[in-house]
């Protein structure tokens, strides 16, 4: 038997970076959920990437262009496709969201999918992309909408306005926060502290990793033996690769040698590539852009140590897969870096924008070859005990469940 429909909302699918959608979504169609996902813009370029897809494609749809020819009349066949009850929902869509200026059959042409799935429960995956959406709740039937806050979106969109997020308090039937950082600075941002919530963190798919990675013994930081870092994430400023970059210099100005590769792509790539030249460091730090996500593997088993110099991060991914993978972390205190890492057993934390913490903490465990192996022995069951993929997955269903009045309460922050 088929349970509830769940919309989950997102602006690009699947993306490289958002491996945590992907497993939540097929983890959820695997439990039984009727889960479709409706985006901007589908990257069917990506989808050989990510096995778990395989056989889920008809239950992701691209929202269509509201100005392209004929997009109205497609508008109006997708409601018809779904019957008398796509019909009703047209409707009431029209009904509620207006006909003035032509803004009601614009957005019916634009939320075509949504009509036509006619889901339970919407939930937005990023809160800033559900500012001006949570006219979709009444617009088809007052249904609940739900929304994830991960980090950029409470951090730095819409500070200038302390009522950035007010429609969404006021709306949203329930919050999703990564952790408990996340939670206080929604409630910062203006979040009553007694709407519903739920702190799930990211789940990792351990089968995706095969076995953990076998650190290399005693001292690093030769000639012969250089220290092996890696960075996996988007090329952006709130990632800090250039705190990470003045590090490198300083390990490099003290005699350790270093091979540093970046894994991923953005708008500063070209920035970092500058600075990398700048420091003379074109020898010593790679940039290898995107890496398909199956050969990320590869490159974790190459890695010594991951460098994450975030100056933000709402809780990182690309740090619980070194762990993970038994890769001892060095990252700073950035947001929710702090409940990822366990400080002292699985890597360790130094505060951000300090390189030369980062570089001390670097040098430290490229001398301690004992201290690497027993942070690398501690990663996967400190993932595996607390950010498993079925732990995960059970807390969604909990949440879903809660939202539409099917299971126990939400649970709260103290």
């Amino acid at each position: 038997m088929t349970g509830p429909r769940v919309v989950l909302v997102a602006p690009v699918f699947p993306q490289a970076s958002e491996t945590f959608i992907v497993t939540k979504f097929a983890g959820l169609v695997g439990l039984g959920w009727d889960v479709h996902v409706v985006c901007d813009r589908r990257r069917d370029d990506l989808w050989s990437s990510f096995p778990e897809l395989a056989g889920l494609g008809s239950r992701v749809h691209e929202r269509p262009d509201g100005m392209a020819p004929g997009a109205l009349a497609g508008g109006a066949r997708a409601a018809a496709r779904a019957g008398a009850g796509g019909r009703r929902r047209a409707a009431a869509y029209l009904r509620s969201r207006g006909l003035a200026g032509g803004r009601g059959p614009l957005g019916l042409v634009r939320d075509a999918p949504l009509l036509e799935l006619g889901p339970d429960l919407i939930h937005v995956e990023f809160g800033a992309a559900a500012v001006g959406r949570t006219y979709l709740g009444p617009a088809l039937g007052d249904i609940p909408m739900t929304v994830s806050f991960r980090g950029y979106d409470l951090a730095y969109v819409g500070l200038d306005d302390p009522n950035h997020y007010q429609e969404l308090w006021d709306r949203v039937a329930a919050v999703h926060c990564l952790g408990a950082d996340l939670w206080q600075r929604a409630v910062a941002r203006g979040c009553p502290p007694d709407l519903p919530h739920q702190l799930i963190p990211p789940g990792v798919d351990l089968t995706r990793f095969g076995s953990p990675a076998v650190p290399r013994a005693g001292a690093l930081g030769t000639e012969a033996d250089p220290i092996h870092l890696l960075s996996i994430g988007r090329l952006e400023w709130k990632k800090g690769y250039q705190w990470g970059i003045r590090a490198v210099r300083r390990l490099v100005d003290d005699g350790l040698h270093v091979r540093w590769r970046i894994v991923g792509t953005g708008d500063l790539t070209e920035a970092v590539a500058f600075e990398r030249s700048l420091l003379g460091l074109d020898g010593v730090v790679e940039l290898l852009g995107h890496v398909p996500v199956a050969d990320v593997v590869e490159q974790l088993r190459w890695a010594d140590l991951l460098l994450h110099p975030a100056i933000s991060e709402g809780f990182g991914n690309a740090v619980l897969e070194a762990q993970a993978m038994g890769v001892p972390v060095v990252a700073t205190d950035a947001d929710g870096l702090a409940e990822n890492v366990a400080d002292g057993e699985t890597g360790l934390i130094v505060p951000r924008r300090d390189p030369e913490a980062l570089a001390a903490a670097v040098a430290a465990l490229a001398a301690d070859g004992e201290r690497r192996a027993a942070m690398a022995a501690a990663g996967r069951p400190r993932v595996a005990t607390h950010f498993g993929l079925e732990a995960n997955l059970a807390a969604w269903d909990r949440f879903y469940r809660t939202v539409l009045g099917r299971g126990p309460e939400a649970e709260g922050v103290p």
